[in-house]
């Protein structure tokens, strides 16, 4: 089996855990911090702000099993990817939504779904998902990984 990886920030990283682990052919799930400055910052550091860091979830799937747009397709529903830095009560930078791109394949398949996304008329307001470069990932403390999960809980709030 071949293996590849995706990284998504939809808000919170412990719902979007748990949209992303649902998926068929999702081979893992690990919550953490993107896009940042910070050598392996800390929860509090990203939630302060200054790091430059965006939660996130880091994706490891079969592409035979799944393609990419599949997991392009969980990233558009599982947040509003019209709200600026934030999702709901959820507010900053470090929530954003954002699809950082692995490869040539993944930004030029981002991009194309952010696109036909805008084109849709689906929502009202423009799309404010920003789709970078991936430079890095630092795993998150042991006590966010798969915390929905361990609680009990469907989604956040639940």
């Amino acid at each position: 089996m071949t293996e590849e990886s995706a990284t998504f920030g939809a808000g919170c990283f412990w719902g979007v855990e748990v949209a992303f682990a649902k998926v068929p052919g999702v081979v893992s799930t690990e919550v953490g911090y993107a896009g940042g400055w910070e050598i392996d910052p800390t929860y509090r550091q990203v939630c302060a702000g200054g790091t430059g860091h965006t939660e996130v979830v880091r994706v490891v799937f079969d592409p035979e099993r799944t393609p990419y747009q599949t997991l392009l397709d969980a990233f558009w529903a599982c947040h509003d990817p019209t709200q600026t830095d934030g999702q709901g009560l959820d507010r900053g930078y470090q929530y954003r939504s954002v699809i950082f791109s692995e490869s040539a394949e993944q930004d030029r398949a981002a991009r194309d779904a952010r696109t036909s996304l805008e084109a849709s008329g689906r929502y009202s307001k423009p799309v404010s998902t920003r789709i970078e470069a991936f430079r890095n990932f630092f795993r998150a403390e042991e006590y966010h990984q798969k915390y929905l999960e361990r609680k009990g809980l469907a989604a956040c709030g639940t």
